[in-house]
């Protein structure tokens, strides 16, 4: 995501997000109020960015870098200058704020919350559930800040049985008394519902 990407590879967010700058390019020109929500989405959990600088190489107008600006400053940075988590968070808000023409049809992201500030978390946890109305997003987890910002139905818990994995939906009236007192990150925490490594 740090590196030089094609400015024309912009046909739909790459799985691993090496064509960010391009598709936030692509997004800025065609898809103007997406790209508004995406960068105010990063300016909510990066209050010192301004905005993307997202324009072809000069001296190789088919290649374009994630660049930006910070809000007290004329100077532009680039990508590197951003924390892992950061960048993180930029692909991950692009992915679910994108048109829903463009959304696949399945979503599935690998611990999405790591490197991420708490408060980054929580506009994450927002992101999924908003995307979720359009889209199926699968998203695994060992974040209980995370799994605090869901209801019961929406986890599957996977354990390990027999050298399988086994997974198993919450039943909140099972976990009705619990949740009165903690939430569902707690209660992972205390190991009331599996989801924790155990001895083969």
């Amino acid at each position: 995501m740090k590196k030089t990407a094609d400015v024309n590879d912009n046909r739909y967010l790459r799985p691993d997000g090496s064509n960010l700058a391009a598709f936030l390019y692509y997004l800025r020109r065609k898809h103007e109020t997406t790209y508004s929500l995406i960068r105010r989405a990063v300016q909510r959990v990066t209050p010192f960015f301004n905005d993307f600088i997202l324009n072809p190489q000069k001296l190789n107008p088919d290649k374009i870098r994630l660049e930006w600006q910070h809000k007290s400053s004329e100077a532009y940075f680039d990508a590197s200058s951003f924390s892992d988590g950061t960048v993180r968070f930029i692909a991950l808000a692009t992915l679910f704020l994108q048109p829903d023409n463009y959304l696949p049809s399945v979503v599935l992201v690998d611990e999405p919350e790591l490197g991420l500030h708490p408060y980054a978390i929580t506009m994450l946890a927002s992101l999924v559930k908003q995307a979720s109305i359009k889209t199926q997003v699968i998203v695994s987890t060992q974040s209980p800040l995370l799994l605090d910002h869901f209801q019961p139905e929406d986890v599957l818990i996977a354990d390990r049985v027999d050298g399988g994995t086994q997974f198993t939906r919450l039943d909140s009236t099972k976990l009705t008394g619990w949740l009165e007192n903690y939430s569902l990150g707690q209660l992972w925490e205390k190991n009331e519902f599996g989801g924790r490594p155990g001895a083969e």
